[in-house]
């Protein structure tokens, strides 16, 4: 696992698209339990360097019911994003994480990856790549139904504070799932 993420560390593939040129970001450990699978860094990420350092990095850390420490001991948690370097700012928002990421590295590390108890798939980039037609037609379908992707899937919205009026129009997110997803959280932990 060492020498492959330091492998990706130095990747280059997608550097002719990067207009701040590649910062692969992500944090993993043979052992870790649970594996997280978002987006891609957004700017802040890309200028620390450590994974879900922002506003929808708290966002994160709140639903599961985790502190920052256990969040980023990698041998807990695992942290890797369908595109690993920040792919830049587009006209609503960032722009998609780029493609070459995860055909060229997931499966990789997913190998030197001991089986983790849950992983979560956070938005709609890791879910359609991992989900594919079992996937519901949205994302808000998709996540009502999240309880058909455990033991070994947890769906969820991306945390970014641009989705709060998501969170606003369908309160059952935070009465039933963000509660679940504690649960199963710590279960993971505990396993």
């Amino acid at each position: 696992m060492k020498n492959l993420l330091n492998e990706i560390s130095k990747c280059t593939l997608c550097q002719k698209h990067l207009k701040l040129g590649p910062r692969p970001v992500l944090s993993m450990s043979s052992k870790s339990k649970i594996l997280i699978i978002g987006q891609a860094p957004g700017l802040t990420v890309h200028k620390t360097g450590k994974p879900w350092d922002d506003k929808s990095g708290e966002n994160l850390r709140n639903w599961m019911g985790i502190n920052d420490k256990v969040f980023y001991d990698n041998k807990k948690i695992g942290i890797m994003p369908m595109g690993f370097c920040y792919p830049g700012k587009g006209k609503s928002g960032d722009l998609p994480p780029r493609k070459e990421c995860a055909p060229e590295w997931h499966e990789k590390l997913l190998d030197k990856l001991d089986t983790p108890s849950l992983i979560l798939l956070i938005g709609s980039y890791a879910q359609n790549y991992y989900l594919g037609k079992k996937k519901y037609k949205t994302l808000t379908e998709t996540v009502k139904n999240y309880h058909q992707f455990l033991p070994k899937y947890f769906v969820l919205p991306h945390p970014s504070p641009r989705n709060n009026i998501w969170m606003k129009k369908n309160p059952w997110f935070k009465n039933e799932v963000i509660p679940t997803l504690k649960n199963k959280v710590l279960e993971s932990l505990s396993a």
